[in-house]
């Protein structure tokens, strides 16, 4: 099991679509930034395209919290580029083909009965240390809100209560 502050399982030259393009991507490509990498179970399904399209929408909103979008599952590229340039043109970051399903087992979210990855959320901060971890069922598609309230709140550096959002008073330093 992964712990808050311990170093995000490595990854290098895993094939991504991109907008188009296939990339190799690697963890270090994001060293310096937050990072927000998320795990969805299969392309072509029903809750996932919801989420992928959230954080599409939101992009914008991550960037300006200095954080990139990384997403991953154990498909194939050649699936991710079929059903992004069929059915989410709108989305920007790289989709991760976690074919050999190394990085979901790394990050302790492989369904070991399927081959797929389970629904797995990390915040990474710049130095490559995981501060938020969040894994749900794959039947229920996770909040891109509460991820940048979370986002910023822990980048705030502060306490902060239940329900805080950005201008909310704070507990005091962490």
């Amino acid at each position: 099991m992964l712990n808050i502050n311990q170093s995000a399982p490595d990854f290098k030259g895993i094939k991504a679509y991109q907008a188009g393009e296939f990339k190799d991507i690697s963890l270090s490509d994001y060293s310096g930034n937050w990072l927000v990498l998320f795990f969805y179970p299969r392309d072509f399904t029903f809750v996932c395209p919801t989420e992928i399209r959230g954080f599409a929408k939101h992009e914008a909103d991550f960037k300006a919290l200095n954080c990139d979008i990384l997403a991953a599952s154990t498909d194939s590229e050649w699936s991710h580029k079929a059903w992004f340039e069929r059915d989410l043109p709108e989305v920007k970051f790289p989709i991760l083909a976690d074919t050999t399903q190394s990085m979901a087992k790394a990050y302790g979210i492989l369904n070991e009965s399927d081959g797929s990855a389970d629904r797995g959320l990390f915040i990474i901060d710049p130095e490559g240390k995981i501060q938020y971890v969040v894994i749900s069922p794959g039947s229920v598609g996770r909040s891109v809100n509460e991820t940048l309230r979370v986002l910023r709140a822990i980048q705030s550096g502060e306490l902060c209560p239940i329900e805080w959002n950005e201008g909310d008073t704070t507990l005091g330093k962490a």
